[in-house]
């Protein structure tokens, strides 16, 4: 069996800016909530789809905006994007998924909780992360723990994962407390490129390892100097960025057993209203499986 976790805000980011503008009934901007709706229906009439998860950032702020004023907020997101994350999440409960709407915790913190979870459950042969999200780089085990970018059908296991970041999975905070993450306002460390933070921390893949003279570097970097002095003033600041760029893998989610996340259908009732708000009842024909009425 295949565990499906998926990275919810990113896909309804991803409709919002991908699928065309529609309006409801009603007069409301649902262009991105249809989208999701349809790209989870052709999900789950996939053969191989049995136990489905979704998390969302139901608030965009998080513990982190306690640690780090710079973290990134809801600012400056699309009024109309912004409103469209609780018909999202009432979308995907009436499609019958198990829902995460995060709060204290971020949407990829439930996902990491999730595969650390369930990656060796009995049955489970494989868990693919739902997402393209560098950050949940950092859950690949092997190919048992995947990234699974859907648009482009792409698997990433840990090989992958070290051909296209130059580090190791466990490595990625590191990477990105060096280099910076801007999506995350996470500013890095200065002059610290991708290449010669990955050159680093292949050889001692965590920052706090690294000497701070390059003379103690086993390592050739150009411009090493610049690259030591500047960790060395900032050693606080870079373990802080770390922290905020390392998932959380204790959110306590209720679901304790994988068959808990097994997709048993859609409900009907709950789905049908929703598909008559947003004008949509046409993706009902491609709903592939609905509940009973004891929810089986």
């Amino acid at each position: 069996m295949r565990l499906h976790l998926i990275d919810g805000t990113y896909e309804l980011f991803r409709s919002f800016f991908g699928a065309p503008p529609a309006l409801a009934p009603d007069g409301r901007e649902v262009g991105a909530s249809r989208g999701l709706l349809r790209s989870l229906l052709a999900l789950l009439r996939e053969p191989d789809v049995t136990h489905v998860a979704i998390a969302f950032d139901h608030v965009i702020e998080s513990f982190r905006n306690e640690l780090y004023a710079g973290y990134k907020t809801g600012e400056g997101m699309d009024p109309a994007l912004w409103a469209q994350f609780p018909l999202a999440e009432a979308l995907c409960d009436a499609l019958g998924l198990v829902v995460w709407p995060m709060i204290e915790f971020e949407a990829d913190d439930a996902l990491a909780t999730a595969a650390a979870r369930f990656a060796d459950a009995p049955g489970v042969e494989q868990v693919l992360v739902c997402s393209p999200d560098k950050d949940l780089g950092q859950c690949v085990r092997g190919d048992r723990v995947v990234l699974f970018d859907r648009r482009r059908q792409e698997v990433y296991d840990a090989a992958r994962i070290k051909a296209k970041f130059g580090v190791e999975p466990a490595s990625i905070p590191d990477l990105l407390a060096l280099v910076g993450d801007a999506a995350d306002g996470i500013p890095g460390i200065p002059r610290w490129g991708m290449k010669s933070a990955a050159k680093l921390l292949t050889t001692y893949e965590r920052l706090d390892a690294i000497p701070d003279f390059p003379s103690g570097w086993s390592v050739k970097i150009r411009g090493a100097k610049a690259l030591a002095d500047n960790l060395r003033a900032q050693r606080k600041d870079a373990e802080l960025y770390r922290t905020l760029a390392t998932l959380r893998t204790d959110v306590p989610l209720p679901e304790r057993e994988v068959d808990e996340l097994r997709w048993r259908g859609a409900k009907r009732e709950a789905l049908e209203q929703l598909c008559e708000a947003i004008g949509d009842t046409r993706a009902l024909a491609r709903v592939p499986a609905w509940q009973d009425s004891q929810g089986r």
